[in-house]
């Protein structure tokens, strides 16, 4: 009483039994086409191989391989797929079948493994088991020289974005309490910072994500491993978990998410007596009088909300701050610090440890870049942030065939995060020529699941992405810097419409007039669109999101110009610019 649908091939590809006439005929039809057998010929030869008194048998064996009583039961390479709703939305993922028939994931363990469990890496591994993937996730932190390590969610969780936003709102609070007296507010007892209140409040913020992270892998029946991976063959790994067992697995597929750790100074003394970020934000004690070694924005960032706690900092800069950003609002952010205590070097630095402890005390020679003059200081703690490394030298690539850029450690890729290696892909700070930012990341994961597996053809935009530096005054940037603008466009076929301003809340303080600034670069040959956006001032981030939907959209000065703003804000600084 059923229609019966066969690839009759030597070894069967897939079998049908379906009641509807008309998906009977779908389906075998996407199959056979495939195997290049007519319907009516192979229908032909299921009718000599199956005997109507033999249903009965059949269906037997089938409730009792699959659990499944109704029909179609539709198997694709010993997969059971299930019924007909199960089977078309397969097809309709890929466009047919092919993909399935090939056998190209009959051998592996997994359809997709992902090695880092970061951003990028949770982003793309979950879209993919939302796609029906067989998919499991790699991450394992390789402790800092000082035996600092964490949970699941990559830097941007556990030592970066997160830690970084929430200290630097402490010192935040440490401004607005020196204001609030402006406004009325009158309070008489002394007022101080408790690091370690802090620390643990932060700290247990973060692992209340670490474990949100790890529910929502099992959630979506992703297999998570917390182990070291490294390639022995292209499509196979050897895990090694903290207890230095091991164990292989192999995959259809594999992207690379494995993000980028503090680099060191690579002098004496810096891996033995210094930290960096990656120790900073669970650090167990108050880091005190402190020495930032760098100019990143890990370094000023890091350096501000330590001064805004109260503490005595220096930032030692070999050269220009903020390398890659727009050298005006660079300078601008840095003068800002100055002028609120932070004091700056430009110096090289080894350290050598004085005096242990919890704060202990450290003695640094430093020489300048500029002349032979050498100073020393003393310090309780020397942060080093002058950069960071791809996560990729000790991983097996050599063996997987994938290349890598020997000078940084970055992996090259086409426009669809595809690496060299065909089935190998990869996401985030590890790519070349690409953002270091966390929603740089989630996107490319999740859309490089999509065209994996959804059959998407949309990809990761990396143009005209916003990004805030959280510095005591915070910059916001969208686009082109002024020199980039120059450089790409030419002197004379730009133009930059910029203003000073004093935020509202800034003036019954009477804080920091006219040092908040913005700015606006427009290319003249293209009806003044704007190609770059710089922001300087409260509120960075929400201010600079708004104007990066807008230079998405290809937004002209006349259409700024055009928009009505909001008062009183700080955004509305746009209506200033000329």
């Amino acid at each position: 009483h059923n229609n019966w649908g066969c690839c009759a091939t030597p070894d069967c590809a897939a079998i049908s039994l379906c009641s509807s006439t008309k998906h009977a005929e779908s389906l075998t039809k996407d199959i056979l086409a495939l195997c290049h057998i007519s319907v009516n010929s192979n229908l032909s030869a299921l009718d000599e191989l199956f005997c109507p008194e033999e249903g009965t048998n059949y269906q037997e064996m089938l409730l009792e391989m699959t659990g499944q009583k109704t029909v179609p039961n539709v198997f694709i390479n010993k997969t059971h797929l299930g019924g007909c709703d199960n089977t078309l939305k397969v097809r309709n993922k890929y466009g047919s079948l092919q993909q399935l028939l090939s056998g190209e994931n009959e051998a592996y363990d997994y359809d997709l493994i992902v090695i880092g469990g970061g951003s990028g890496g949770l982003a793309c591994s979950k879209e993919s088991a939302n796609l029906g993937k067989k998919v499991m996730v790699l991450d394992y932190v390789v402790p800092t020289p000082k035996g600092t390590s964490w949970g699941l969610g990559g830097t941007c969780v556990n030592v970066g974005c997160i830690p970084k936003k929430l200290m630097h709102q402490t010192a935040l609070l440490s401004t607005a309490m020196q204001d609030a007296r402006k406004f009325g507010w009158e309070f008489d007892e002394t007022v101080k910072h408790n690091w370690n209140t802090m620390k643990e409040a932060v700290n247990n913020y973060i692992g209340s994500l670490n474990w949100g992270y790890r529910v929502a892998l099992r959630d979506k029946n992703v297999n998570y491993v917390n182990a070291y991976a490294e390639f022995i063959e292209p499509h196979k790994i050897k895990a090694t978990n903290k207890r230095g067992k091991e164990t292989f697995y192999t995959a259809a597929k594999f992207i690379l998410a494995t993000g980028e750790r503090p680099r060191y100074l690579g002098i004496p003394g810096d891996r033995e007596y210094c930290i960096t970020s990656d120790d900073l934000f669970s650090l167990s004690y108050c880091p005190g009088k402190t020495l930032v070694i760098g100019a990143s924005y890990v370094a000023l960032e890091c350096g501000g909300f330590l001064a805004g706690l109260g503490l005595d900092v220096t930032v030692m800069v070999r050269s220009i701050l903020l390398r890659g950003f727009d050298q005006d609002m660079a300078n601008r952010a840095g003068e800002h610090m100055e002028e609120h205590g932070v004091k700056f070097l430009r110096k090289y630095v080894p350290v050598e440890e004085l005096e242990a402890g919890t704060p202990g005390k450290l003695k640094v020679t430093a020489k300048s870049t500029e002349t032979d003059e050498i100073i020393e200081g003393e310090y309780n703690t020397v942060l080093i942030a002058v950069g960071r490394d791809a996560c990729t030298d000790k991983i097996g690539l050599d063996k997987a065939g994938v290349k890598v850029n020997p000078k940084n450690g970055k992996i090259p890729v086409n426009d669809e995060e595809q690496t060299n290696v065909p089935h190998i892909y990869a996401i985030g700070d590890i790519l070349q020529d690409k953002w270091e930012l966390t929603p740089v990341a989630i996107q490319a994961g999740k859309l490089l699941a999509r065209r994996l597996y959804a059959g998407s053809k949309a990809k990761c935009d990396y143009v005209n992405v916003p990004t805030t530096v959280f510095t005591p005054l915070e910059y916001g940037a969208c686009g082109l810097s002024e020199e980039r603008a120059t450089e790409l466009y030419g002197q004379e076929n730009i133009e930059v419409f910029h203003s000073l301003f004093w935020p509202l809340e800034f003036t019954l303080p009477n804080r920091d007039n006219n040092k908040c600034y913005a700015k606006i670069i427009c290319n003249k040959l293209d009806n003044d669109r704007v190609i770059g956006f710089h922001y300087l001032g409260p509120n960075a981030g929400e201010v600079t999101q708004g104007f990066g939907a807008a230079m998405k959209c290809g937004a002209t000065k006349e259409q700024l110009d055009g928009t009505i703003g909001i008062h009183p804000t700080c955004a509305e600084v746009r209506r200033q610019l000329c």
